[in-house]
């Protein structure tokens, strides 16, 4: 790995707020709850007209949560969770407080997806007609351009919240909704805003489930992240959020403390054998915190259960913390839920902080030896600082962040 000077420690941003909502539920404390209890969210495969035979973890309600009349343009599938998510945990209520505070154009909106809306495409390519000129066309009901576009979440969010500030979509597959933390800490930083809603929202659509099975990674059956007999992943859908703001000196608060970003560009869709990327991701984090790899109690693995990926997170992550960490993967809580993987697990770390609850690995019963002893299993109930999460996307593009307690050191 070329020498780079670390970056220096980062001023700390507080979390106003948070929530996530998955197949283990609606908002924090559903999360909480099956986490604790060990109750995993996937479920065998009953989504679209042909299910492929596989498990999913799949948010229950959407179907019968239309958006409001107001907002109807944005219909489809990944907006009405986005919808869904902003009411849970009082984000709402804190996002308006903190536009009170600064002023709609002073607060920032970042937002991460992998596919957007491009089940409601699919569904137009499905139902597709032909216009008074005999030419192929998407049915009436779909004929709304911004739908069919990445940047479908960030706009409908933006009209649904009224916030004038920035307003991004980042769309870096499995990394995308922990990417925003990074983008909105410089925003806060460099003074161009003083919060931000950041999150991310990624659904289940056809081409996510036949795309991924035909690169050969999905299971037949519920994933086992690190297991030695794993054999690929279960998808998912999710959507979360966490308003963060410039935090005051001394305040007692939940942190972001420190992110690392880097892009190894070794493949379309596999990571660099050494984890090069992801180590320089981890020690960028850790630098940006203050803090050595000693001090993190809890990692958040990305952990998707495919052979190749979690051989190489785990071998990047022995070479760089003790054997008394505890890391994990949720992945068999809620699915692999792509571009919303990086706000869904980062609320996981925030309730490891809030709860002392350390998670294990669910579904998984024999580690890989080829995986180090950091790679944990079963639950710990112990206080922590410091929580990290990884996610790593298609590309060579990968996130690391790391969170705090106020007043951590």
């Amino acid at each position: 790995m070329p020498a780079t000077s670390p970056p220096r420690p980062m001023p700390p941003i507080a979390i106003r707020a948070f929530s996530a909502t998955t197949a283990l539920g609606h908002g924090v404390e559903a999360q909480a709850g099956a986490l604790a209890a060990r109750r995993g969210g996937l479920r065998r495969n009953d989504f679209g007209p042909s299910p492929l035979p596989t498990w999913i973890g799949r948010v229950d309600g959407i179907e019968d949560a239309p958006l409001p009349e107001a907002l109807a343009a944005w219909e489809c599938r990944n907006n009405r969770l986005a919808w869904l998510a902003l009411q849970q945990d009082g984000l709402r209520e804190a996002l308006e407080a903190a536009v009170s505070r600064h002023g709609a154009d002073r607060v920032a909106l970042v937002v991460g997806t992998s596919t957007s809306s491009i089940g409601a495409s699919e569904e137009g390519y499905a139902r597709a007609t032909v216009d008074a000129q005999g030419q192929p066309c998407f049915p009436p009901d779909l004929q709304r351009p911004m739908v069919h576009t990445l940047h479908s979440l960030g706009d409908f969010l933006q009209h649904a919240t009224g916030v004038r500030g920035p307003c991004m979509t980042v769309a870096t597959a499995c990394s995308s909704s922990a990417k925003v933390f990074a983008q909105a800490a410089r925003l806060i930083h460099a003074g161009v805003v003083d919060a931000a809603l950041v999150g991310g929202v990624d659904t289940l659509c056809g081409s996510v489930l036949f795309g991924f099975n035909s690169l050969g990674l999905v299971s037949p059956e519920p994933c086992r992240p690190f297991d030695v007999a794993r054999d690929g992943l279960s998808l998912g859908e999710a959507g979360g959020f966490a308003l963060l703001e410039r935090a005051e000196p001394g305040e007692d608060a939940l942190q972001l403390r420190g992110y690392g970003e880097s892009s190894d560009a070794h493949h379309m869709s596999a990571p660099h054998p050494d984890g090069l990327g992801a180590t320089l991701a981890m020690r960028d984090a850790l630098a940006r915190a203050g803090i050595d790899a000693g001090a993190v109690g809890y990692l958040n693995l990305h952990g998707t259960s495919t052979p190749a990926n979690d051989a190489i997170e785990a071998r990047a992550v022995a070479a760089l913390f003790p054997d008394s960490l505890h890391a994990g993967s949720s992945k068999g809580w809620t699915g692999h839920t792509l571009g919303a993987a990086g706000i869904v697990e980062s609320v996981f770390a925030l309730i490891a902080l809030r709860d002392g609850l350390l998670p294990g690995t669910l579904n998984s019963a024999t580690p890989d030896p080829a995986c180090g002893p950091q790679i944990r299993f079963d639950h710990v109930q112990r206080p922590t600082a410091w929580a990290m999460n990884n996610s790593f996307g298609f590309g060579g593009n990968n996130c690391s962040l790391v969170f705090g307690k106020g007043g951590a050191a």
